[in-house]
């Protein structure tokens, strides 16, 4: 985990044209470590903001990302120059991140939250652990192992299911000892590589999940559980763009509650009020993310749509 992120370049941005909507959608390609392999990751608008920070941040005066050296511990060689995206002035020059200096990172963040375990200390992550938290959370969320295994680079589906932190560890070997037997008699299709109907399964639910006034959040796999009534689900990511869809939403969502209350429909009424106030509730939620942003300083940073809609060389 370490070593891939370490490696992770400006050139590692790149995007892929959906071939059902014709939309680009921004992609992170993760060079390969020890024995995974190199693979291509969807990027979240969350991610997206994360990468265009750290772009604005190391970029040069010209506005290019300055292009350096780095030493690979586990091989023992360097790396050709490259426009590594974690890398910081140190001594009037350029270099890269080390190990090292992303725990410090981690341990300093950690003892700010105040995060401690069962016995009072401070807890301790590495990389690699939020790597486990990721395929513990999908996997429980709905994933199939064989694609959290694909996003992972793991050879082995073992490996996958070995991150899968939900039992303790005698239940997760008894379990891989089960399906090493199971798989002795008869071949699993469980576990295996995912056909292209499944992949663009996989793909097809990210563009289910655009509506008319923001974005889906809800897991892989998993239905809608309201109905569609977007404007009351939690998992509404709304778009500022689309703020005065909002606003007539909300106003008509008034309108019709002052005219059931005048004809005395008394069964539109509650409904009616649980819609209104989570209109109401998203219409803040975007004013307070108006307020953040206009509190902050601009780092000339690129937006989500300016990554999505241009290749980043």
């Amino acid at each position: 985990m370490s070593e891939e992120l370490l490696e992770l370049s400006h050139h590692s941005i790149t995007q892929y044209r959906l071939p059902t909507t014709d939309e680009l959608v921004p992609l992170l390609q993760i060079a390969p470590s020890k024995t995974d392999e190199e693979r291509v990751l969807l990027v979240t608008p969350e991610l997206a903001d994360v990468l265009s920070t750290v772009v604005s941040r190391v970029r040069g005066p010209a506005g290019a990302v300055p292009i350096i050296p780095c030493y690979d511990h586990l091989e023992r060689v360097w790396n050709s120059p490259m426009p590594l995206l974690l890398q910081r002035k140190f001594g009037g020059e350029n270099r890269p991140l080390t190990r090292q200096t992303i725990n410090n990172m981690l341990d300093s963040a950690l003892g700010r939250a105040g995060i401690v375990d069962v016995t009072g200390e401070p807890i301790k992550y590495r990389p690699h652990d939020f790597r486990r938290m990721f395929v513990t959370e999908a996997v429980m969320n709905g994933l199939p192992p064989h694609i959290a295994q694909v996003i992972c680079g793991h050879k082995n589906i073992n490996t996958t299911m070995g991150y899968k932190a939900i039992y303790p560890a005698e239940a997760i070997e008894a379990h891989r000892a089960f399906i090493a037997r199971r798989r002795a008699l008869r071949p699993s299709e469980e576990y295996r590589t995912p056909t292209p109907e499944e992949w663009d399964q996989f793909l097809g639910h990210f563009e289910k999940r655009k509506l008319s006034i923001g974005t889906c959040g809800r897991a892989f796999g998993t239905s809608c559980i309201h109905e569609h009534a977007c404007v009351r689900c939690s998992m509404l990511q709304p778009d500022p763009a689309q703020r005065p869809r909002l606003v007539d939403i909300r106003d008509n969502l008034i309108a019709r509650i002052a005219e059931a209350e005048r004809e005395g429909w008394l069964g539109e009424i509650d409904g009616l009020h649980v819609s209104l106030a989570g209109a109401e509730g998203k219409l803040a939620q975007l004013d307070a993310e108006a307020r953040r942003l206009g509190g902050t300083v601009s780092l000339g940073m690129p937006t989500f749509s300016q990554i999505a809609d241009q290749d980043v060389g």
